[in-house]
């Protein structure tokens, strides 16, 4: 495509998430055009477009969708109707970047997956940890080898989200102070709607960036979950195999302090450790024989590039750059959502299947 083309895009879903990080995005790219919005209610809908100027305000998804011009869509909904409007966009041939989780099962996330690549188009899953120049480079070191054979991996992730999770509050208050549109009462904690708790919120993060970084799948989970009193998951840990026999222990929770947020991948090669602190900004490598290297530490609106995915979708659709993360991470992550949850409810290791 040239490059004086322009996406013209539709937001599905146009709440907290998208006006605080999306709509910015696709407003600054010279190659993005917002021209429709869709909310719930029309009310909601009518004040997006006013504020961010938007010819279209939709409450249907479908009348969205049969736009004309319409080329791509962000859908920032709950998980529930993830699969449905995602299904939907990519049968109607639009581009689609959707929120993780990508879907509440395996199935459905294959499903997106292979009827992306039917119709030609982008799938693209919301995850910024993808863009992250430490996350790139990581991903470079370990697919070249500098790592040696990959063997085992551990993840700690922690964020003060519990209140969300167990429905205390329904608004985020994990660093967001311009909640423009609040989202619905049970967004987060109710289990028909969200799919569950820390697992399905935050894991899916970390499920997807084991296979962006390694490019390994899963294989085998066993896992256990802390409810706390909760109906939703607050307390996870999981023990991952993947595909070449390396073993990842993956612990997360969101109960912490609100000033209190981790997310450390530490991974173990036969030549050497690669270290990074997700929210610290840092990144090292300590190689067996020779010296450590440790990459410039990230500036602050670095560590958590909430914008690139809408920036990724205009660029991947024009052909400007390519898919950094795509339907398959989300699928990735579906399978260990899905197996964790099966194995926490049956006390047993649960078995992935590669279709």
């Amino acid at each position: 495509m040239s490059h004086s083309e322009i996406l013209n895009i539709g937001i599905i879903g146009a709440g907290w998430w998208a006006t605080s990080a999306h709509i910015p995005e696709i407003l600054e790219h010279p190659h993005g055009q917002l021209v429709a919005v869709q909310c719930r209610t029309q009310q909601k809908a009518d004040k997006v477009a006013r504020d961010f100027k938007v010819e279209h305000a939709f409450t249907s998804v479908e009348s969205l969708l049969a736009l004309d011009g319409l080329d791509a869509v962000v859908i920032a909904t709950t998980p529930n109707v993830h699969y449905v409007q995602a299904k939907a966009a990519l049968e109607a041939g639009k581009h689609v970047l959707l929120e993780k989780p990508m879907t509440f099962t395996v199935a459905e996330a294959r499903e997106l997956c292979e009827l992306a690549d039917a119709k030609g188009v982008q799938l693209l899953i919301s995850c910024p940890w993808h863009f992250t120049a430490h996350g790139i480079a990581a991903r470079e070191m370990i697919h070249s080898g500098k790592l040696g054979d990959i063997r085992m991996m551990s993840i700690l992730m922690t964020n003060p989200i519990d209140k969300l999770l167990t429905g205390v509050n329904t608004t985020p208050t994990h660093g967001m102070d311009n909640v423009y549109v609040e989202p619905n009462k049970g967004s987060y904690n109710d289990p028909e709607i969200a799919g569950g708790g820390q697992i399905y919120c935050q894991v899916s993060h970390a499920a997807a960036y084991i296979t962006f970084l390694t490019g390994l799948r899963p294989t085998e989970v066993y896992s256990k979950f802390d409810y706390a009193g909760s109906p939703n998951d607050i307390y996870d840990a999981l023990t991952i195999t993947l595909d070449n026999g390396c073993l990842v222990s993956l612990a997360s929770t969101g109960a912490t302090p609100q000033d209190e947020r981790n997310y450390e991948v530490r991974i173990y090669g036969t030549r050497g450790i690669l270290l990074l602190e997700l929210w610290k900004g840092t990144c090292e490598f300590i190689p067996f024989e020779g010296e450590r290297e440790r990459l410039p530490e990230l500036d602050a609106e670095d560590i958590y590039p909430a914008r690139c995915p809408a920036r990724n979708l205009i660029d991947a659709a024009l052909g400007l750059a390519p898919n950094g993360s795509s339907g398959r991470l989300g699928l990735a992550s579906m399978e260990v959502i899905e197996a964790a949850m099966q194995s926490a409810h049956s006390g047993q290791a649960v078995h992935i299947t590669q279709a």
